[in-house]
């Protein structure tokens, strides 16, 4: 199942909950009233740097866009093939279409501070990107295939069974070597 068309419905609701305007949103992230418009109608869903922002000036954790569920306190198991619900991102959203396919491996478990996924990373032709930043921190490791992290002025290249640490704030972009399909778990911690 394509979990994609909630999130625009949470970012909205949280919104108008909180008595925000697109205006005051779009100046609280430094996003354009255009992109925050799109993702709250289900046209563009970003990557996760952009969707930190609202996640942030909502005063909400990333994972109340994207999967809260049930309210778990205890620990939470994800068995073989219930990470199989998706969530696609179009990165840099109104420019490009290309596509990562998240599946979460902490769906259940509310008031968390890490995100763990399993992310497939389509073959795409499309070399053309953006470098991001965001709070937090990002730990990603290769299950499948070669990734290419730029990272502030350096560029490093994963192969299978190589893993990576990073301070998100350090401007950076994630995606498959010469555009070959790549799969890689990730773990991103994002503070409130």
């Amino acid at each position: 199942m394509d979990r994609t068309n909630v999130i625009g419905e949470k970012v909205k609701a949280l919104r108008t909950a909180k008595e925000i305007s697109l205006e005051e949103l779009a100046d609280r992230t430094g996003l354009a009233m255009e992109q925050i418009t799109r993702i709250e109608e289900n046209i563009d869903i970003p990557s996760l740097a952009p969707l930190v922002k609202p996640a942030r000036a909502l005063g909400v954790r990333l994972g109340t866009f994207l999967d809260d569920q049930t309210d778990e306190t205890g620990p939470v198991i994800c068995r073989k093939g219930e990470a199989d619900d998706t969530i696609s991102f179009s990165n840099n959203s109104i420019d490009s279409r290309q596509h990562m396919h998240y599946h979460s491996l902490s769906r259940s478990k509310t008031d968390r501070h890490m995100e763990p996924f399993i992310i497939d990373i389509d073959a795409n032709e499309n070399y053309e990107f953006n470098l991001s930043a965001h709070e937090g921190e990002e730990f990603i490791m290769v299950l499948k295939g070669t990734l290419e992290i730029n990272y502030g002025k350096f560029t490093y290249l994963l192969e299978e069974g190589d893993t990576i640490y990073y301070d998100s704030i350090v401007p950076h972009h994630v995606h498959s070597f010469e555009g070959q399909a790549a799969r890689i778990l990730a773990v991103i911690y994002t503070p409130i």
